[in-house]
C-alpha cells in the first residue's frame, strides 16, 4: 500500500471517528435542547392558565357573585378551574394537540376527572404532599410523543366552601352537578393536578433536520480537510520522496550523472535530502577512486 493510501486510511479512520463522536453528542445535544423548549412551552401555558385563573377570582366573580346571590343561580364562569379550562379550549381549536386539564380525583365537573394517568401524577403528589411542587414527564399519544408539566391542586379555604360537604354547597350548584360528585374535600389536601400536555413531534422533527444539517457539514468539512491534507502530504512527504527514490534507482544502475536534490528548511525531508546529496557524492568519488 502506498504512503499516501496509508496516510489517507488512518487519518479517516481518526477523522471519522472523531465525526461519529460528534454526531453521537450533538443528536443527544439537539434532542435535549428540543425537549427543554417543550418544556419551556409547557411552563408559559401553566403561567398563562394561572393568570386566567387570578384574572377570573380577582375581578370576574366578584361582579358575578351579586348576580348568583340575586338570581341564585349558579354561574361556572365564576370557578377559576371552570374559566382556565375554557380559555384553554378557545386555544385548541388552532393547537389540537396541546391540552390543559384541572384532573380531580373526585370532581364536581365530571369533565374533569382525573384518567388512569393523571391519577397516577395526582397519587404521586399525594404521597409526596411536601416534596416536590412539579412534576414532568413524557407519555406516547396517538400523535406522538407528548410532554406534560403537572403542578398539583391543594384544597384550601375558598375550595371548601363548595367542596366540604354537600349541604354547604350552594343549591343552584347542586342542582347543576349533583350532590354526588366534589366534596368530603379536606383542607391543605391534595385533590388533583394541573397539567398541560404539548406535542414532542415538532422539536423532535426540528432537531433531527438540525441534526442532518450538521452532520452534512461535518462531513464536507471533513472531505474538505482530507483533500487538503493529501495535497500538504503530496508536495510535502510524497514527491521528495519519491525524487529519492527515483535517485537511488539510478544510482543502484550505476547512473552518477544526475543533479543534486534540491534542500528547502529544516525539517526530516530536507535533512534526508541533504544527506543523500553527501552520500551520493561520497559514492561518486568512491567509484573514481577505485576506477583510478
Amino acid at each position: 500500500m502506498k504512503l499516501l493510501a496509508k496516510f489517507n486510511l488512518i487519518l479517516g479512520l481518526v477523522l471519522g471517528s472523531g465525526l461519529a463522536i460528534a454526531a453521537v453528542v450533538s443528536h443527544g445535544f439537539l434532542r435535549e435542547d428540543a425537549r427543554e423548549e417543550v418544556l419551556r412551552q409547557a411552563r408559559l401555558m401553566m403561567e398563562a392558565m394561572q393568570s386566567a385563573r387570578d384574572y377570573t377570582t380577582k375581578q370576574i366573580e366578584p361582579l358575578l357573585v351579586n348576580q348568583q346571590e340575586h338570581q341564585r343561580s349558579f354561574l361556572p364562569q365564576t370557578v377559576p378551574a371552570f374559566a382556565a379550562t375554557e380559555n384553554f379550549n378557545y386555544l385548541r381549536t388552532n393547537y389540537p394537540d396541546y391540552a390543559y386539564k384541572e384532573a380531580t380525583l373526585n370532581p364536581t365537573n365530571l369533565r374533569d376527572r382525573a384518567v388512569d394517568w393523571e391519577a397516577d401524577i395526582i397519587n404521586s403528589f399525594r404521597d409526596h404532599p411536601t416534596g416536590a411542587k412539579e412534576m414532568v414527564g413524557e407519555r406516547s399519544t396517538p400523535t406522538g410523543e407528548s410532554l406534560y408539566l403537572a403542578r398539583p391542586i391543594q384544597a384550601g379555604p375558598p375550595c371548601l366552601e363548595c367542596h366540604s360537604v354537600a349541604r354547604a354547597a350552594p343549591p343552584a350548584m347542586i342542582r347543576r352537578y349533583g350532590s354526588n360528585n366534589g366534596f368530603g374535600w379536606q383542607l391543605n389536601e391534595i385533590v388533583g393536578a394541573r397539567i398541560v400536555s404539548v406535542p414532542m413531534s415538532l422539536p423532535i422533527r426540528m432537531a433531527d433536520k438540525a441534526f442532518q444539517t450538521l452532520v452534512i457539514y461535518l462531513a464536507a468539512v471533513f472531505l474538505a480537510s482530507l483533500i487538503l491534507l493529501d495535497l500538504v502530504v503530496l508536495f510535502a512527504v510524497v514527491r521528495p520522496l519519491r525524487k529519492l527514490s527515483s535517485m537511488a534507482d539510478q544510482i543502484s544502475v550505476g547512473q552518477m550523472d544526475m543533479p543534486e536534490l534540491p534542500v528547502r528548511g529544516k525539517d526530516e525531508i530536507a535533512v534526508l535530502a541533504g544527506s543523500f546529496n553527501r552520500m551520493r557524492h561520497s559514492l561518486d568519488r568512491a567509484l573514481k577512486m577505485l576506477g583510478s
